[in-house]
């Protein structure tokens, strides 16, 4: 089995663009406006699962991984919700712009340039992040096993990708890419989009059982993320290790 899950054209793809990340107009958007729903489905979940009582810093103490945090747009928010969190990516342009930007910030978060297979961690995580990665990595089977050992018993992971729909494929694709110009043509590859009951299978596999799984939908009229019950193009899952 392949040992590595770096993409080398998928790190370079979004190296390229690194300098936009903090850029609400620029490449990275619709990220800007896919990460309020991110973020509450994240933290309320984490609240109720691990019942969680500190209003102020809902998150407090909690150990997060962030996988593939690109610039630090989800890492963040976790970091001023009280999260203990690490946030690591392939691409070394990605991670000097996200401490740059969290040192302008005064915030705390230990980044590192890492894939999950060649992290050296010597404590497990609560929460891990795996959010819009696994359609970019190589190797899915091999990512999520090796994101599965960093994780402790009854520790969480969330994961949001794309399904593998011809309505993803016309939605993400070719209106998101080609007509519309939310994100630069060539940022996804449909053929890497992960249907929900493969995840699940994988997942399975690495003793992590589904514990919720929710669609998330665009609402054109007032240009916000909503939690849906349609999972057809975008969806994200909680899973919980046994």
């Amino acid at each position: 089995m392949k040992s590595n899950t770096i993409n080398k054209e998928e790190i370079e793809k979004f190296s390229k663009i690194a300098e936009e990340w903090w850029d609400p107009q620029g490449k990275f958007k619709p990220l800007h406006k896919f990460n309020p729903i991110r973020i509450s489905y994240i933290k309320d979940n984490i609240v109720e699962t691990l019942k969680l009582k500190n209003k102020k810093k809902p998150l407090e103490k909690v150990k997060i991984l962030d996988i593939g945090c690109g610039g630090g747009l989800l890492t963040e928010p976790m970091k001023r919700l009280g999260a203990n969190i690490t946030g690591i990516d392939a691409s070394k342009r990605n991670i000097e712009i996200a401490k740059l930007h969290a040192k302008k910030n005064d915030l705390k978060i230990d980044y590192k340039c890492a894939s999950p297979e060649n992290l050296k961690e010597y404590h497990k995580f609560d929460v891990i992040l795996n959010m819009e990665i696994v359609e970019h990595v190589d190797n899915v089977e091999f990512f999520l096993a090796t994101c599965s050992k960093l994780l402790k018993k009854n520790g969480i992971m969330f994961v949001a990708t794309l399904n593998k729909t011809l309505k993803s494929y016309l939605f993400a694709i070719i209106g998101a890419e080609y007509f519309l110009r939310w994100l630069p043509i060539g940022t996804h590859d449909w053929e890497k989009f992960v249907k929900p009951e493969d995840l699940i299978s994988i997942l399975a596999k690495n003793n992590l059982k589904v514990d919720a799984l929710d669609g998330l939908k665009l609402n054109i009229l007032s240009n916000e993320w909503k939690i849906s019950s349609d999972k057809s193009v975008n969806y994200i899952g909680k899973f919980i290790k046994d």
